[in-house]
């Protein structure tokens, strides 16, 4: 009986190990179509019961160098940092320093009279009425609005949204807070980086502390994420960091990094080891006075108006469904930067990918399509 047990012991874990083999070579092959070894790419980390079921890079992370992305590289994070201004909002929340329903000029009183009550609450999820880039520069992703602030370089011309022209933090923000509505507050959702970017001297105005040194404090070094910050300094040196890359009109790959440096709306730095630990912190919550209201908290919509029928918003986080499961997600673009980060709370999963080649939309028909294997491996392994 003894032998027998053992015998089936490890014909289980042979079969194990044999349906992982198969999963990774999968989903190997799914993301080498959509990323050559010679290129930009990306880092690919997917967990599932809070531990990696699949880790590694494909491309490579330094042109200039011949350094291969292998799994380990910090990126920036585009728009998915936007879950964690949220977080540290909720964390002065808990301690008392922000009230939600408050009008953000209790706080900042310096922002221009919007001539309508504009709450935190909204703010968080894109109900406030504040509009994106469009209102500050003259061009933004091709599109102009009329009610753009005229907002020059300093040789004169007209402002670059990207890695030609610079502003400091508290420069940006003199701009910021004169730019006005782009309607109404709580009448429908629209995305604002501009929010959020808000926010994040939100945090600084009522902890004494910047972003960055809040999330520090308060997120990353009590959950041991030891390779995660807001960067708001251009000049720093970043150990093992992916440089960023685009396709010129030649179709020849060129450096492709921002150098505007606020945060909040995106800014942060971190790889995929830190977000599987980020990606924990939703099940066995560790940080903010009350851990478990704090997660209570994120993953729930503050407004009613929601982005459409399918799809809501929770502090920095679509909520929607897919295969029936509901899922957690977001996704950042930026200069040489292409990310996401999706939950799946029912199926403990979790996917984070990390890209440095803005030019590559292939990765995201790739990544779809690993989402759905690995979730059909999941749900064929509980099928009894």
């Amino acid at each position: 009986m003894k032998n027998t047990a053992f015998l089936l012991s490890l014909l289980l874990a042979f079969n194990v190990q044999a349906a992982s083999s198969s999963l990774t070579a999968k989903i190997d092959g799914i993301m080498k179509e959509a990323i050559g070894s010679d290129a930009p790419g990306c880092n690919l980390g997917v967990s599932h019961n809070g531990q990696f079921i699949h880790k590694a890079g494909y491309g490579m992370a330094n042109l200039e160098l011949d350094v291969p992305l292998d799994g380990n590289q910090v990126h920036r994070m585009a728009s998915v940092s936007k879950q964690f201004t949220a977080m540290a909002v909720l964390i002065l929340v808990q301690q008392g320093k922000i009230d939600l329903d408050k009008d953000i000029h209790a706080y900042l009183p310096e922002l221009r009279d919007y001539k309508a009550k504009v709450t935190i609450r909204q703010m968080l999820d894109h109900t406030s009425g504040m509009g994106d880039y469009d209102l500050i520069a003259p061009s933004f992703e091709g599109e102009k609005s009329e009610r753009a602030i005229t907002l020059k370089s300093a040789a004169g011309g007209e402002f670059r949204l990207g890695n030609q022209d610079y502003l400091t933090i508290s420069e940006f923000y003199d701009v910021v807070k004169t730019v006005p509505l782009a309607r109404a507050p709580n009448t429908q959702f629209q995305y604002s980086n501009l929010a959020y970017f808000l926010l994040s001297v939100l945090v600084e105005e009522v902890s004494g502390k910047s972003l960055r040194q809040f999330s520090d404090e308060h997120i990353f070094k009590p959950l041991g994420m030891k390779h995660t910050f807001f960067s708001d300094n251009p000049l720093e040196v970043v150990k093992n960091r992916a440089s960023g890359y685009k396709l010129n009109d030649e179709g020849r790959y060129v450096i492709d990094m921002t150098n505007l440096f606020w945060v909040g709306d995106g800014g942060l730095h971190t790889n995929l080891d830190d977000m599987l630990i980020w990606n924990n912190q939703f099940y066995q919550p560790k940080v903010g006075g009350d851990p478990d209201a704090l997660i209570k908290m994120m993953n729930t919509p503050n407004a009613q108006i929601q982005p459409n029928a399918e799809e809501g918003y929770a502090n920095g986080q679509f909520v929607s469904q897919f295969k029936g499961y509901t899922k957690y997600a977001h996704s950042g673009g930026w200069l040489g930067t292409l990310t996401y980060f999706a939950r799946y709370p029912q199926l403990k999963l979790s996917l984070s990918m990390m890209c440095n080649d803005v030019s590559n939309g292939a990765v995201f028909d790739a990544l779809n399509e690993v989402t759905t294997i690995v979730i059909d491996n999941i749900t064929s392994e509980q099928t009894p």
